[in-house]
């Protein structure tokens, strides 16, 4: 049988029931939310399932909404099934007060160093990871850069001409 998105999404759903929600299909690839505190136990069924088989981890991510009150960070997961070529996505939410999201690294390698670039840049703490420190930036620094926390000019700088830039 080959896998389909609708058998994917129904394992899913009848093993983490209101834990998972926002099921889509953009451009052909399955995508899903999860409670934070069960982004371990999604991750952990859809390695082990024989019928799922997703084993590989294609990519881990952060994402920053400062418009989502409690829910402003996102980590999202790309898992793929390499037999199948079946590839999903999930995200799971968490709040920039308490960033806290358990770390993957125990179940896929390759999340260690992805795991260290997102708490780098937007801070996310995973919890359990072997060695959660700065990779890309110096340990002084006492922020996050991809966190939107910042205007992205400078509006009181008199040495920029806007026609210069179009803006004029």
């Amino acid at each position: 049988m080959a896998l389909t998105n609708e058998h994917i999404q129904k394992r899913i759903s009848e093993k983490f029931g209101e834990f998972v929600s926002d099921f889509a299909e953009p451009y052909g690839m399955l995508s899903f939310t999860v409670s934070k505190a069960y982004n371990l136990k999604v991750l952990q069924f859809l390695y082990d399932e024989a019928d799922l088989n997703f084993r590989f981890l294609t990519d881990l991510c952060g994402v920053n909404y400062p418009d989502l009150v409690d829910s402003e960070l996102a980590v999202v997961y790309h898992l793929h099934n390499l037999q199948e070529n079946m590839r999903i996505r999930f995200t799971v939410y968490t709040s920039i007060a308490f960033p806290d999201v358990f770390t993957a690294s125990k179940l896929f390698s390759s999340a260690n160093w992805m795991e260290r670039e997102t708490y780098d840049f937007y801070g996310v703490n995973f919890l359990g990871h072997p060695n959660l420190k700065r990779i890309l930036n110096v340990d002084e620094m006492d922020y996050f850069p991809l966190r939107k926390e910042y205007p992205l000019e400078d509006q009181t700088r008199i040495d920029k001409d806007d026609e210069m830039f179009g803006r004029g």
